[in-house]
């Protein structure tokens, strides 16, 4: 009975074709994947997309983040905000701009984030519906 125990564990040529090629190894420790480099329209980590708020400080703007979020409870989708404090070193974003920031180390109290660069202007439309306000 011991010999058809054994017989069972060998393995069949069969089996071990299907086995995967081992990697390359650098020293002790395997070598790491090449991933191909691709252009992609998503942000680098650690930036977010948002929309000028307010301009009206000299180098500052606040920019609100817009997220959806699932209610704990009811599993409801609800949307959020998240108001950043941005350094905008050229004054160059305005109101209605949509902006792409990214974090950086602290400008002051509340300023952790910098402009990275101005993804759509709106300016001129969120100066059109505002004055079209002011009218009615």
């Amino acid at each position: 009975m011991a010999e058809s125990k054994t017989e069972s564990k060998t393995k069949t040529p069969a089996a071990a074709a299907k086995k995967p090629a081992p990697a390359a190894k650098v020293g002790n420790k395997p070598a790491a994947k090449v991933t191909p480099i691709t252009e992609s329209t998503e942000a680098p980590k650690g930036t977010r997309t948002g929309v000028v708020d307010t301009d009206k400080r000299d180098k500052t703007r606040k920019v609100v983040v817009s997220y959806l979020s699932r209610h704990p409870k009811y599993g409801k989708y609800v949307q959020k905000r998240t108001v950043l404090h941005v350094h905008d070193e050229n004054n160059l974003s305005k109101v209605g701009d949509v902006v792409e920031v990214a974090q950086c180390r602290p400008l002051s109290k509340t300023k952790n984030w910098k402009l990275v660069r101005i993804v759509e202007k709106r300016s001129d439309i969120a100066a059109a519906i505002a004055s079209a306000r002011e009218v009615q």
